[in-house]
């Protein structure tokens, strides 16, 4: 009996496999502002210069070579990668000048070529693109985690289910509530609460009010935050600090739409969409028991997170112009120009920690117009900006505007490229082995053999 026709597929070696595709990524020119520019990056490599006949990005810059950098997608690491082409004026990446060697580029990375100043960003977050409807004006921002906080802020507004707003103090959660509010159609108020302002003994009462005489000093009934907010939008900041104790009564008036108030028998129907804020980690705080599961996971049906000012560099600037705008137009006396920044100084807030985020923008603002409109050197960037070094025991005085900071992604990002060597990073950064030692533990990396 004849045997059965065996077939085999050859397969090509794995050199030979096609190369996976690019991840999607850009690069946005953001100092000076008139030289503004973003370019796609895909798997073509990219030269950037001065020269249209030679370079793919053209920054007309006079400290700009005519071949300057050049950008490449490496697909055993799955990084792009910078080099510089022997430029007259050299390149840096996060503050560390670039060599020979190509350097591998992480999401938010800082790259300076002569005296202009350009932002790195993964792309991938932009999902299926911006939305049109979106106020641009009460959530602003060009970064691709803005676009994509924007994209899903208009989904989640149309849905009546609760938003649970995350992110750091001072990155802007009350203006996306009103934005939320907005887009909801609903005719009610939007009404703000702080739930850390609310006084423990009466936190019941503010929120689903109470009745006359129902304790001592109530001469009057008292409506409460949720009737008050009867067909709109009840913002809650702050939920995180909202005590035990009144949580599950929180959860009744969002899951059933309706409160009872203080010294009732009779509960009362609300129509109430709730929006909530919290920079504290409320699945840590679930699993430390201070906060019901039940209640996080109500809330959290539509989860925003709301990204940091140093995930959004590229909108550094124009948050600095837009609220410098509004300190001008709150001083109508102190007429002044916009602020400028000499390169040195503009790198130095790119890579700056940022950790009050707009806050921290408008503190600056204050420190740096209250002495008269001027150019910015280095000198003049007050020395809390760049935040304290993360260590406990106390450092070697440096120079701010020559050693800032470097971002956790750009330390990592060195880590891995000097294969974890402690002589070698404190080389890049321009640091003694102590600072090394501190960020490795910091951010929980181990020391490499030398």
């Amino acid at each position: 009996m004849a045997e059965p026709l065996k077939t085999t597929v050859k397969r090509p070696p794995s050199r030979e496999r096609a190369a996976a595709p690019a991840q999607p990524a850009r690069l946005s020119v953001v100092h000076p502002p008139e030289r503004a520019v973003t370019r796609a990056l895909g798997d073509e490599p990219l030269v950037i210069g001065r020269d249209p006949a030679e370079a793919g990005l053209v920054v007309d810059d006079d400290t700009v070579s005519r071949k300057h950098v050049r950008i490449e997608w490496m697909n055993g690491p799955g990084l792009h990668f910078v080099s510089d082409l022997g430029s007259r004026n050299g390149s840096a990446l996060d503050g560390a000048a670039l060599a020979g060697d190509k350097k591998p580029l992480v999401d938010g990375a800082v790259l300076r070529i002569g005296d202009v100043l350009l932002v790195y960003e993964q792309a991938q977050a932009l999902g299926p693109g911006d939305a049109a409807g979106v106020d641009r004006e009460a959530v602003p921002g060009e970064a691709a985690v803005m676009a994509a906080l924007r994209a899903r802020l208009a989904r989640a507004a149309v849905d009546p289910a609760p938003v649970l707003l995350c992110g750091e103090s001072g990155t802007g959660k009350e203006r996306i509530a009103g934005e939320l509010h907005r887009l909801s159609g609903r005719k009610g108020r939007l009404v703000a609460v702080n739930c850390a302002a609310l006084s423990r003994e009466l936190v019941e009462s503010q929120l689903f009010g109470h009745q006359k005489g129902a304790f001592t000093g109530a001469t009057e009934a008292h409506p409460g935050y949720f009737r008050a907010a009867q067909g709109g939008t009840l913002f809650l900041d702050e939920i995180g600090e909202l005590s035990l104790e009144v949580q599950p009564k929180l959860l009744r008036a969002i899951q059933q739409g309706e409160v009872q108030a203080v010294g009732s028998t009779q509960p009362i129907h609300v129509d109430v969409r709730v929006v909530a804020a919290t920079n504290r980690d409320l699945a840590k705080a679930v699993a430390g028991g201070q906060f019901r599961e039940d209640l996080y996971a109500r809330l959290a049906l539509w989860e925003l997170r709301v990204p940091p000012l140093r995930e959004r560099r590229i909108d550094l600037f124009p948050w600095i112009e837009r609220l410098h705008h509004r300190w001008r137009s709150q001083r109508p006396a102190e007429a002044q120009a916009p602020l400028r920044f000499e390169p040195d100084a503009a790198e130095l807030l790119l890579r700056a920690p940022w950790p009050l985020n707009l806050r921290g923008i408008e503190r600056l603002i204050h420190d740096l117009s209250a002495g008269g409109g001027r150019v910015i050197t280095p000198g003049s960037i007050p020395a809390w900006v760049q935040g304290a070094p993360p260590a406990a025991a106390p450092a070697a005085p440096v120079e701010p505007a020559k050693l800032p900071v470097p971002t956790r992604e750009a330390f990592v990002a060195a880590y891995h490229q000097l294969n974890g060597s402690v002589r070698g990073l404190a080389k890049h950064f321009g640091r003694d082995r102590r600072q090394i030692y501190r960020w490795l533990s910091s951010y929980g990396l181990d020391e490499k053999a030398e």
